[in-house]
C-alpha cells in the first residue's frame, strides 16, 4: 500500500464581534460528493509547495485573499479502497477580512459563514470537524502560539 499527499485542505475563517466565523462551500451538485459542505480543498500541482496550493485554491474557489496563514496542527488522512493508498492532508487556517466579499467557482453552488458548531455539524468527516476545533482552540486560547505555525504570504 502507498501513502500519498498530493491534497490540501484549507479552513478560511474571519472574525466578527470577537468570534470566529468559518466559511464553508456546498459542492455543486454534479461534482464527486454532490452538495457536501465542505472547506476548500484541492490537489497539490507538480512543482508547488503545499501552502502554495492553499493559497492558488482559496483564490480559485471564493476569490478570496488571506490576511494570514497558519499550518494548522493537525494531518487529515483517508484510505482509498479502491486505488490502494492512505492520503495525508496538510491542514491550514486561513484568515480574511471580515468585510471580504466571497465569489464562489462552479465547483460549488453556495456558501456560508458559520460558526464552530455548526461548522462541525454540517461537515460529514471526522478529520475535517477535527481541524475546526484545532483552530479555534488555537485562535481562542492558544494565540502565543500562533507564530510557531504561521506562514509569511
Amino acid at each position: 500500500m502507498k501513502v500519498i499527499s498530493n491534497l490540501i485542505e484549507a479552513h478560511i475563517f474571519r472574525e466578527r464581534n470577537g468570534n470566529l466565523e468559518f466559511l464553508l462551500l456546498k459542492r455543486a451538485s454534479y461534482q464527486y460528493y454532490p452538495n457536501l459542505w465542505q472547506m476548500v480543498s484541492g490537489k497539490i500541482k507538480d512543482g508547488e509547495k503545499a501552502y502554495q496550493t492553499a493559497l492558488r485554491e482559496i483564490k480559485e474557489e471564493t476569490n478570496l485573499i488571506p490576511e494570514k496563514l497558519w499550518i494548522a496542527p493537525n494531518i487529515n488522512s483517508f484510505y482509498s479502497p479502491d486505488d490502494e493508498y492512505i492520503s495525508l492532508i496538510p491542514v491550514f487556517a486561513a484568515k480574511v477580512n471580515h468585510n471580504s466579499e466571497v465569489v464562489i467557482s462552479s465547483e460549488h453552488s453556495e456558501y456560508k459563514w458559520v460558526n464552530k458548531d455548526e461548522a462541525k455539524n454540517l461537515l460529514a468527516w471526522e478529520g475535517q470537524r477535527k481541524s475546526v476545533d484545532v483552530i479555534a482552540e488555537y485562535f481562542i486560547s492558544r494565540k502565543s502560539f500562533l507564530n510557531f505555525v504561521e506562514i509569511k504570504i
